[in-house]
């Protein structure tokens, strides 16, 4: 996939149209100052891995298939007998993104899996941090296209975190509306 002069749509478009808009949109002087996609952070968080470690790490191929890349499992930092989670113990999987994957995953996220949700009405607008990060849940992962239906077991959710360099979370609105995000009104 990430051959050496291949470069994502996404990345295409955020050079020749999305920077452009975003200087003239905040004025910036300095190119370097126009905020970027750093990276996009996966979180899936298994709860019924304490029954079965086997879950967690059905969760993790998953992820797998609809990043793209290997994911790291999550495990307990610390026992708790209510329930029963012992320490090390599998619970989730995640993995981070960045460069070309993180651009087709966007892409793949904006273009197909959001459309496919159930009584979509939209990303919330004020989920940002403060920092200019944003953060969601989709509650299926079946939404995305690699995953087969009828192949999986149990339906899990997850979280997306996209981290970028805005400063503010006017500026990490507008890029990420540059970049088709279908925030609601």
């Amino acid at each position: 996939m990430a051959e050496a002069n291949y470069t994502p749509r996404l990345r295409t478009h955020y050079d020749t149209v999305v920077r452009q808009q975003l200087i003239e949109q905040f004025g910036y002087k300095n190119p370097m100052q126009v905020p970027t996609i750093e990276k996009i952070v996966i979180n899936m968080g298994v709860g019924e891995a304490t029954a079965d470690t086997k879950k967690a790490t059905t969760a993790a191929a998953d992820l797998a298939l609809i990043a793209g890349q290997k994911p790291v499992l999550t495990r307990a930092r610390k026992a708790i007998s209510n329930f029963k989670l012992r320490e090390n113990q599998p619970v989730g999987a995640k993995v981070t993104l960045r460069k070309a994957r993180m651009y087709e995953f966007l892409d793949r996220l904006v273009t197909m899996a959001l459309p496919r949700v159930r009584d979509f009405r939209g990303l919330n607008p004020k989920s940002f941090d403060g920092r200019g990060n944003y953060a969601m849940g989709i509650k299926e992962h079946i939404v995305f296209p690699e995953i087969n239906y009828d192949r999986v077991e149990q339906i899990w959710g997850m979280d997306i975190i996209v981290c970028t360099t805005a400063q503010t979370d006017d500026e990490a609105r507008a890029l990420l509306k540059a970049f088709n995000f279908p925030f609601r009104q």
